[in-house]
This record gives C-alpha cells, structure tokens and sequence, in this order.
C-alpha cells in the first residue's frame, strides 16, 4: 500500500506535483480543499468567511482525517493543515510525508497570481503579501520540517522541471 502525503506552504506546487506524481505512479490524486470544497459544497474562501479560521481548521483535520485513511493514494493538503491539532503527527503516522520547500521569493512569485483566491491574502499589498510569506513561513517551518522527507521545489517553473521532482520523489520513496 502507498500512501503520500504532500505538504508545503500555500503556492509551493503540492496539487502540481501530487497530480504529476499521481500519473507517474497510477494513483489517484486528492487535493484536500478540493475535497473539502465538494464536500461542502462551498469554496475555502466561503468556509472562511463563514466559520472563521477556527471553524474552518476543525472541518480540514475531520476531512483530513477521513482522506488519510484512503489506500494507494496521493494527497496534497492546504499550506496550514499540518500546523493544527495534531495533524502532523497524525499524517505522519498514516502516510509518507513530504515537505515541499520553497524559498518566500518563490512563493511570492506563484502567489500573486492568484492572490483573489486565497482568503489569508486576499486585500494585501506586495510589500504586505511578502512579509507574510515570511512571517508564516517562519511560524509554519517546524511543523513543516517534521515531515519525513523535504524536496527542494524552487525550480518548478516548467514541466520539465516538474518531471524531474517526481522523479527524485520516486528516488527519495524507493517507488
């Protein structure tokens, strides 16, 4: 049985690399807030909005905790969900886990993009987007690096470069 878990801050590549990932292996693929999302029949940024982040945490680690005890699967999570409750300890229990490291350059650099879309940065400036990059990315590292293995994610700018990550995760698993 395989099971992967992939997890990163927001705009590191996860449902990237997890759908190319997931080709490569045969597996299917979940994106956790896209489950989350047809679950409940609302975007991430309504549940937001709705339930506040704390209401939100709750819902991802119970979807969480149900997406993880799938089989033969490939698993992207949201940039925060290790950081909560015990969900760190508990995926690296069920599952491999990857940490998908970005530098905050990089990050900002796939983010502002798509900015509209994320609730925690939505209404912010460049110069405040950046420091909060930074700012989390500091907060969120020691969740992040508990994971069992890291892969450098800084050069996912084309497809080649996105084949050559799945296959150095394909090394770094043995599969």
């Amino acid at each position: 049985m395989i099971r992967i878990i992939l997890i990163g801050f927001m705009g590191a590549g996860k449902t990237t690399v997890g759908k190319a990932l997931s080709q490569s292996l045969g597996l299917p693929f979940y994106d956790l807030d896209w489950y989350i999302e047809d679950r409940y029949r609302k975007t991430i940024s309504q549940l937001f909005a709705e339930k506040g982040e704390e209401g939100f945490r709750k819902i991802e680690k119970d979807i969480l905790n149900e997406v993880a005890e799938f089989e033969d699967v490939i698993i992207s999570c949201g940039g925060g969900t290790p950081c909560f409750f015990d969900n760190m300890d508990y995926m690296n229990r069920q599952a491999q886990t990857i940490y998908l490291k970005a530098s905050p350059e990089v990050l900002y650099r796939h983010l502002k993009m798509g900015k509209v879309e994320r609730p925690l940065l939505k209404d912010k400036t460049e110069a405040e987007m950046k420091q909060f990059i930074r700012d989390m990315l500091k907060t969120r590292e020691p969740f992040y690096s508990r994971a069992q293995y890291t892969l450098n994610v800084n050069l996912l700018e084309n497809y080649d470069k996105i084949k050559d990550s799945v296959r150095l995760l394909r090394e770094l698993l043995n599969i």
